[in-house]
């Protein structure tokens, strides 16, 4: 009788073994339950923002449709004297080749959005890449520069992508500070978002042909300057060389 006792919690504790592992075996976000509990993650993530004590940010704009407004925001960038860095989707540099050559000439920098904006965490590493040299090779055509950045629609990656990219010498960026101007907000709701949320080595999303980008964008400039921020263009805030990136998403230089 003693036997089976003890038989009968030894399964019981197996039983208990086994569901913990696989508690600790579900996704959360991309992650396991595993290595959030314990702290580690083998999941890649891009670069969100810097780790610097320099009042320096960038400002970033996505370029899905639309134009309308791309020629005043960098005028509006000249005014202030800032750089800026324009994540271009392929499509759009086919539709928009003379604005493209404008962004350039304006001493803007411009990184890849993919080719066709779709989810690419989606996609296998084959069509990732393909995405990824198709849109960069149309950039390249027109400006004749290397594209370095790469911004992942929808903010959707994984460690496929983020492998793909870096094969191919591309950093990708994500951002901290997200103006969220695409959801037709005023301009005063924009910059109250950015200029809340804004701190030493953030990287700032908007988008060129939101409804009021242009009054936001010169609003959170201003602001800024009084600040006393330096605004720049992704590539002139991060490391790119001799750097870690943590599970947060934040890159130190080493």
């Amino acid at each position: 009788m003693r036997f089976c006792v003890v038989k009968s919690k030894t399964i019981k504790i197996c039983l208990v073994l086994v569901l913990v592992a696989i508690l600790l075996s579900i996704s959360i976000n991309g992650a396991t339950s595993a290595e959030v509990y314990f702290g580690y993650s083998t999941r890649k993530v891009p670069i969100y923002n810097v780790e610097t004590e320099e009042k320096q940010v960038a400002i970033s704009f996505d370029a899905a449709w639309g134009a309308d407004k791309t020629k005043d925001i960098l005028d509006i960038l000249k005014e202030f004297d800032c750089r800026a860095t324009f994540f271009l989707v392929g499509f759009w540099v086919d539709d928009y080749g003379e604005m493209v050559k404008a962004i350039d000439e304006a001493g803007m920098e411009i990184g890849t959005h993919s080719n066709t904006h779709h989810d690419m965490a989606k996609l296998d590493k084959n069509t990732i890449k393909e995405e990824l040299e198709t849109s960069s090779a149309k950039i390249t055509a027109v400006t004749g520069k290397q594209v370095e950045l790469f911004r992942a629609p929808f903010g959707s990656y994984n460690n496929d992508l983020l492998d793909v990219a870096e094969s191919l010498n591309l950093k990708t960026i994500q951002w901290d500070v997200d103006s969220l101007d695409w959801k037709g907000l005023s301009a005063n709701d924009i910059s109250q978002r950015v200029l809340s949320r804004v701190k030493n080595g953030s990287i700032i999303l908007m988008h060129n042909n939101s409804d009021h980008v242009l009054d936001g964008l010169r609003l959170i400039l201003n602001r800024l300057k009084v600040q006393g921020y330096k605004v720049t263009a992704v590539g002139d805030l991060i490391y790119h060389d001799n750097f870690t990136i943590d599970r947060n998403g934040v890159q130190h230089k080493n």
